[in-house]
């Protein structure tokens, strides 16, 4: 790819973002890297998402909005349910003392991920601002937790933004061994069941690809994106049903 030019176009709050195909490329210091500045409300983060577009930025930065190309995303069907992740839920949906939560406690999940460590980084991206900014889109409709709780503790979970049937993973932690698996595993299930065929990933990583995650061109997410957001959204809630039904139907792999 050649090139990108370097200049970071710097928004005002309420502008228009340029369109995705002006990112930095591959060759730049920050290959996706789209714009600066803007703000965090709930409308700047709807029409972000959107458009394929997420913030991501450290503590002392500005805002720094990105869409990578090419785009890592989970298509549902391509989960891959390992022999181990099977038995951890196989035995989590037979225990009274294991469930999964929706929006029960979100700023809970998402303090807990933010202060989650993370191997070979220093620190996290979910700086204060990006708390309360999520904070407000969940009170808003448009995101939620994925919670795993045992013996009435929060455990582990995730959370994500969702537009119509248009869902973007943000972050997942865990406090008890596999219990951001199971999160991950409920959400598929969830997908599943209300016909939603595709949750953004944002960047690539080794455990995502385990899970099967894949990179796609941007400008077929971005296609997918705009039907999806159009859709009508489902009512976030969870059923035991879901889960049972991806293990009953989700192949085992080693």
């Amino acid at each position: 790819m050649r090139a990108k030019s370097s200049y970071l176009p710097t928004l005002a709050p309420g502008q228009a973002f340029p369109p995705v195909d002006r990112v930095w490329g591959s060759q730049s210091p920050a290959p996706g890297l789209l714009a600066a500045g803007g703000a965090l409300d709930v409308d700047t983060l709807r029409r972000a998402y959107g458009n394929t577009i997420f913030p991501w930025f450290s503590e002392g930065q500005p805002i720094l909005w990105w869409s990578p190309d090419p785009r890592m995303t989970l298509a549902v069907n391509n989960f891959k349910l390992h022999r181990s992740l099977r038995q951890v839920l196989q035995k989590f949906t037979t225990s009274p003392a294991c469930e999964i939560r929706f929006d029960t406690a979100f700023d809970q999940v998402i303090q807990a991920c933010a202060s989650s460590l993370r191997n070979g980084q220093p620190g996290t991206w979910i700086v204060p601002d990006m708390v309360q900014a999520y904070i407000q889109l969940h009170q808003a409709g448009f995101a939620h937790s994925v919670e795993t709780w045992i013996d009435g503790q929060l455990g582990g979970g995730l959370y994500c933004v969702a537009l119509g049937k248009a869902v973007f993973g943000e972050s997942m932690f865990t406090r008890v061994p596999n219990a951001s698996k199971i999160a991950l595993a409920a959400l598929v299930s969830f997908c599943k069941s209300k016909g939603i065929a595709m949750i953004d990933c944002q960047q690539n990583t080794r455990h995502l690809a385990s899970l099967g995650a894949s990179e796609i061109p941007r400008a077929e997410f971005l296609a997918h994106t705009q039907v999806a957001i159009l859709e009508t959204a489902p009512a976030w809630d969870f059923d035991t049903l879901y889960l049972k039904n991806l293990l009953h139907h989700t192949t085992p792999t080693t």
